[in-house]
C-alpha cells in the first residue's frame, strides 16, 4: 500500500512541476537553514570526550582577593586556573586515579639544517597521566612514565604534524629533538587526535587544535618556563622575586584536571581540598568564602560558556523560519488537492475510505519533504563548508563544523515534520469532502 501511495505522489509531482518545485524549494531552505545552525550549536555543545567525560574533572579554589570577586559574567565563580603552589600541593593527593596540571608556553625548536630553520612551537608541560586519562591514540611508542615526571627527565611527544615535520612520519621513537638549550628524546607520536572543543584547556582559544610538543611538566623550575596562555594574579610573592616569586605569587596560570572513578572518591577528592583551603586560611590566604568547585566537563564547558549564546538564538529563529516555511505552504498544497478533487471522487466512489485518501495525500507531503529535505542537506553542507574555510582564517583548524550522524537525523525529523505540518490541512480537508460533490465537478 505504502509504494502504491508513494507511486502516485511521484507522479503528482511531476504532474504539475512548477508548483512542485515551489513547494520543495520552501521546504529545502527551510531545512537547510535550520540544520545548519543546529549543526553550528551542536559543534559547540557536543561532548568532546564521550569516552571519558563521566570519570574527569576540572579543579578551581577561589584565591582570589578578599575585596572583590574573580572578574567575569558570573561573579559566584572561582579563578578559571589555580597557582603553582596549590597545583603542586593538591598534586600530592593520591585520591585521583590520574592527575595533572598543565599550561602551555612556546619554546624555539631546532631542526636537522637540512629540514629547515628554527622555529618557535606551542608547547605543553603536563604529566605522564595526560595521555592516558584524556585517551590520547599513539602512532608510535607511549607516553613518559611517572620517573619521567618525578627527575623529570628530557622526553617530549610529538604530535602526527610535528613528527611529519621532524622526521617524516618515519618512527621518531628513541630520536632527539633540540628545544631551546636541551636536547629531547622522543618517546611517543601521537596518533589523530583532534577534540571537538580544546576541553582541557578553554581559557583561550577554544576551538584551536591541540599542541605539537609535549614535556614534562617539572621542566618548568630549571628552564623558568613562563605560561603563554592566560595568567591572572592578585597578589604578591611575600618578598620572593624573580622566577621563584612568580611561581610563589597568587598567579592563576595553570590548568588543573583529575580522574575520579566513582562518585565516593569525587566527595573524598572535594573533602580533601576543603582541609588543604581551611588549612591555608590559617597562613593568611583564601580569605574569600570557600568555593572550590570539581566541575564535569560539562559543567566546565558551561561555566567558560563555550556554546556562545548567539548560536542558541539563532537555532530558535531558524527553527520558526522552518515553520513559517510550512505554514506557508499550506495553502499551495491545499489549492494543489482540491485541484484533484474529481479523482479524489472517483476513488471514493470505487470504495476508497477517507483513511485512505488522506493516507494518500499524507504521503506525498511526506515525499515532499524528504525531496526538499535531502535538498536542504546538500544546501546546509555548503553553508558549513563555507563557515569552516572561513574558520581557517582565524584558527588553525578547517573542520570544526561537522554534519554527524545526529545532525542528519535532526535533518531528516525536520524534513518530515515540515512535510507533514504543511500537508495535514490540505490533506485532512481533501478527504472530508464527500464522494457527490467530487463527482459534480466532472
Amino acid at each position: 500500500m505504502l509504494l502504491h501511495n508513494l507511486r502516485i505522489a511521484w507522479k503528482s509531482l511531476k504532474r504539475n512541476r512548477a508548483l512542485s518545485v515551489l513547494i520543495v524549494t520552501g521546504i529545502a531552505l527551510g531545512v537547510a537553514v535550520s540544520t545548519t545552525f543546529a549543526t553550528v550549536r551542536h559543534s559547540y555543545a557536543k561532548d568532546p570526550i564521550p569516552t571519558r567525560s563521566d570519570v574527569l574533572y576540572y579543579v578551581r579554589l577561589d584565591s582570589w582577593d578578599p575585596l572583590k570577586p574573580y572578574p567575569g559574567a558570573d561573579s559566584t565563580l572561582p579563578p578559571t586556573q589555580v597557582t603553582y603552589r596549590d597545583m603542586a600541593a593538591i598534586m600530592k593527593s593520591d585520591i585521583p586515579r590520574r592527575q595533572s596540571g598543565m599550561f602551555k608556553t612556546a619554546l624555539y625548536v631546532y631542526p636537522d639544517p637540512k629540514i629547515g630553520r628554527p622555529f618557535r612551537e606551542i608547547v605543553r608541560l603536563c604529566t605522564s597521566d595526560f595521555f592516558p586519562m584524556f585517551d590520547v591514540p599513539m602512532l608510535y611508542g607511549s607516553g613518559w612514565d611517572r620517573k619521567a615526571d618525578a627527575a623529570p627527565e628530557p622526553v617530549v611527544v610529538l604530535s602526527r604534524e610535528m613528527n611529519d615535520k621532524l622526521f617524516g612520519g618515519k618512527n621518531s621513537v628513541g630520536k632527539t629533538v633540540r628545544m631551546s638549550d636541551r636536547e629531547f628524546r622522543v618517546v611517543g607520536v601521537m596518533g589523530d587526535w583532534l577534540p571537538s572543543v580544546k576541553f582541557y584547556d578553554l581559557t583561550q582559544n577554544i576551538i584551536d587544535v591541540p599542541e605539537t610538543i609535549y614535556m614534562p611538566f617539572n621542566f618548568v623550575k630549571p628552564m623558568q618556563l613562563r605560561t603563554f596562555g592566560n595568567s591572572d594574579g592578585w597578589g604578591s610573592s611575600g618578598g620572593l622575586s624573580g622566577f621563584d616569586g612568580f611561581l610563589q605569587s597568587e598567579s592563576c596560570w595553570l590548568q588543573m584536571w583529575v580522574e575520579l572513578p566513582d562518585r565516593a572518591s569525587v566527595e573524598k577528592y572535594k573533602d580533601f581540598l576543603s582541609a588543604y583551603v581551611l588549612d591555608q586560611k590559617k597562613h593568611g590566604r583564601f580569605q574569600r568564602p570557600l568555593n572550590n568547585r570539581v566541575s564535569t566537563v560539562r559543567e566546565w564547558m558551561r561555566d567558560q560558556r563555550v556554546v556562545p549564546p548567539e548560536t542558541t538564538a539563532m537555532l530558535i529563529l531558524s527553527l520558526l523560519f522552518l515553520g513559517v516555511c510550512a505554514v506557508n505552504l499550506v495553502g499551495l498544497l491545499l489549492g494543489k488537492f482540491l485541484s484533484r478533487s474529481s479523482e479524489v471522487g472517483v476513488r471514493r466512489a470505487l470504495g476508497a475510505s477517507r483513511a485512505d485518501i488522506f493516507l494518500q495525500h499524507v504521503v506525498e507531503c511526506e515525499l515532499i519533504g524528504i525531496v526538499g529535505g535531502a535538498i536542504g542537506l546538500l544546501l546546509s553542507l555548503g553553508a558549513l563548508l563555507f563557515l569552516n574555510q572561513w574558520l581557517k582564517t582565524t584558527v588553525t583548524r578547517g573542520d570544526f563544523f561537522r554534519l554527524d550522524v545526529p545532525m542528519i537525523l535532526l535533518s531528516i525529523g525536520l524534513s518530515l515534520a515540515a512535510g507533514l505540518a504543511a500537508g495535514l490541512y490540505p490533506a485532512w480537508r481533501t478527504c472530508r469532502l464527500a464522494p457527490a460533490a467530487h463527482l459534480s465537478l466532472q
